[in-house]
């Protein structure tokens, strides 16, 4: 049994690949941003959009995606002028999205059962109209991420030596938001919009465990982001599983895997480094001897 004689699977496989690229295109911004449950938040407001879809009988990937929008530049003023309330009013945004979706689903007659395939993902409701909302939402993520990944990375990593250096840091902000609430919505359909948000943190994270720079974190989680995808959705396929919860359930595992193959190369760079502070050698003692999660730097 080929699995590409299935016109849904190849649908879903087509989705999924776009999903491995842009979930961690974004994530490496969030992450640097220390805004690693970003998504997760999102995901919640993107659960009115859906219902809204339902009851207004028209697209829910583009109306999840307008109300995402929304409800992601509403964050970033919040986080700009929420203050000590702050928190508050983003528990209220977060669980009213939730109260939203399942409302304007019982309102458009159907029951959360509808809510199922996008809260957690499935492989057999990704249709021909999913495809093309999906493909051009990725388009608009990548072009963002690829052609401003200086400007954000900047951004992401300093927003007042940025804004010294003549950024639009409001501006960019902004951009980051939407552009998480955009990859939100494209990957409801494969992983899940109660799950998305690790398919744009954890690659990064596990892609940390073994690079320096930001460009080769970038390619590496890229590349995790697409291999637990594919291998979420295959697996989803023949052992007849919950797709989202596999592909991040894998995702788990790479970073896993990756940090065991990372300590002993730690460890091994750490006595490179105490070898050579005896030497005196001082290129040798220039290289760090351990790195955390948010600090990759370069572009």
């Amino acid at each position: 049994m080929d699995i590409l004689d299935y016109a849904f699977m190849q649908r879903a496989l087509l989705a999924a690949v776009l999903v491995g690229v842009i979930a961690p295109a974004v994530g490496i911004y969030l992450v640097q941003r220390r805004q690693a449950l970003m998504g997760d938040g999102i995901g919640h407001v993107a659960m009115t959009g859906v219902g809204l879809g339902f009851l207004l009988n028209t697209s829910p990937v583009w109306m999840a995606t307008a109300v995402s929008v929304l409800g992601a530049v509403l964050m970033e003023l919040i986080r700009w002028y929420g203050r000590t309330r702050g928190d508050i009013a983003l528990a209220m945004l977060f669980y009213g999205g939730m109260a939203g979706g399942v409302m304007f689903t019982s309102l458009a007659g159907g029951s959360t059962a509808n809510l199922t395939s996008y809260l957690f993902g499935s492989l057999s409701t990704v249709s021909e109209s999913d495809v093309t909302a999906i493909f051009l939402l990725a388009a608009f993520v990548l072009v963002v991420t690829l052609g401003l990944r200086r400007q954000l990375f900047a951004v992401s990593q300093d927003e007042e030596f940025a804004r010294v250096t003549g950024l639009p840091v409001r501006a960019l902000n902004l951009l980051t938001a939407v552009t998480a609430a955009v990859t939100v919505t494209v990957a409801m359909r494969v992983v899940g919009l109660l799950l998305v948000s690790a398919l744009m943190v954890v690659p990064v994270a596990a892609a940390q465990q073994l690079t320096r720079s930001f460009a080769a974190t970038f390619a590496v989680a890229v590349a995790i982001g697409v291999s637990v995808t594919i291998g979420g959705t295959v697996t989803s396929f023949y052992q007849d599983v919950p797709p989202g919860s596999t592909i991040v359930l894998l995702t788990i595992g790479a970073f896993i895997a990756l940090t065991a193959l990372a300590t002993p190369l730690a460890r091994r760079r750490a006595r490179a480094l105490a070898a050579a502070h005896s030497a005196g050698d001082p290129a040798e003692c220039a290289i760090p001897a351990t790195r955390g999660p948010e600090s990759t730097v370069g572009v």
